[in-house]
């Protein structure tokens, strides 16, 4: 049901302006789905405060807190993991190599868990790159682009830890599709057809990605072949759709 502006109650207040006033939309959709993923679930929001009170935890830890299945409570650590809440520390605690074998061990990032609103983004400054880019040239300035992409998705997936890549190609799009969101691109993976496919609702780039989206949309791409290479293998999404070509999503299939 649509209301029009002249059918309101007149009782009824309108939204702060101290709260929402210069918020974009589509940055505060982004914000609220990139929280509700990674916090919605009761259980998750303890264990990532369980996680900051401590410095860190693993999977053992987590299951004995809250007595879950150990791929339940790896799976909750996960999900945290890949909205960017928690990171994987490479370096064995002193217990773990006393018992002789490495204990994969979850730490808080500096990332405010998405309870305030990420600094502004500065679309000047993208616009002014992507810009600088394309003065190379549109095929040269799209393969750098991408490459830049790729490097910054492969170091996301690292910084999930070495055994982050043993997964089916399903868990690792659900990963990126977390990944994606905490940076702002409200993202979710689903099945289409016979495929699989990463939805991105939302575009953190704002007017850059209209004004220069073979720059700007190859980042995009590149980070998700990063990001899938380095969770899972080698591959070549198909990028079907595009919020700059007119499109209401932009869609990479699998």
């Amino acid at each position: 049901m649509t209301v029009r502006a002249d059918d309101r109650d007149p009782h009824q207040h309108a939204p702060s302006a101290t709260v929402l006033d210069g918020i974009d939309p589509d940055e505060f959709n982004s914000v609220v789905t990139a929280v509700t993923s990674a916090f919605g679930d009761p259980t998750r929001r303890e264990i990532y405060l369980l996680a900051r009170s401590l410095g860190g935890v693993t999977a053992g830890e987590v299951a004995e807190n809250f007595e879950l299945h150990a791929n339940v409570a790896r799976h909750h650590l996960e999900k945290l993991t890949g909205g960017g809440y928690l990171e994987v520390d490479s370096a064995p605690s002193s217990r773990a190599r006393a018992a002789g074998r490495p204990s994969k061990r979850y730490v808080p990032t500096d990332l405010d868990a998405g309870l305030a609103f990420p600094p502004r983004r500065d679309d000047i400054l993208s616009s002014l790159l992507a810009r600088a880019l394309e003065l190379l040239g549109p095929a040269e300035a799209e393969r750098m682009a991408d490459e830049v992409g790729y490097d910054y998705g492969r170091s996301l997936a690292a910084r999930m830890g070495p055994e982050a890549s043993h997964r089916s190609v399903r868990s690792a799009l659900a990963v990126v599709a977390d990944a994606l969101t905490a940076h702002g691109f409200a993202a979710h993976a689903e099945k289409r057809g016979s495929e699989l496919t990463i939805v991105s609702e939302c575009c953190p780039f704002g007017a850059a990605a209209q004004d220069y989206p073979h720059v700007v949309c190859a980042v995009d791409r590149g980070i998700i072949r990063g990001m899938l290479a380095g969770l899972y293998g080698d591959t070549q999404p198909r990028f079907e759709e595009s919020r700059p070509d007119g499109d209401e999503h932009c869609v990479a299939r699998v």
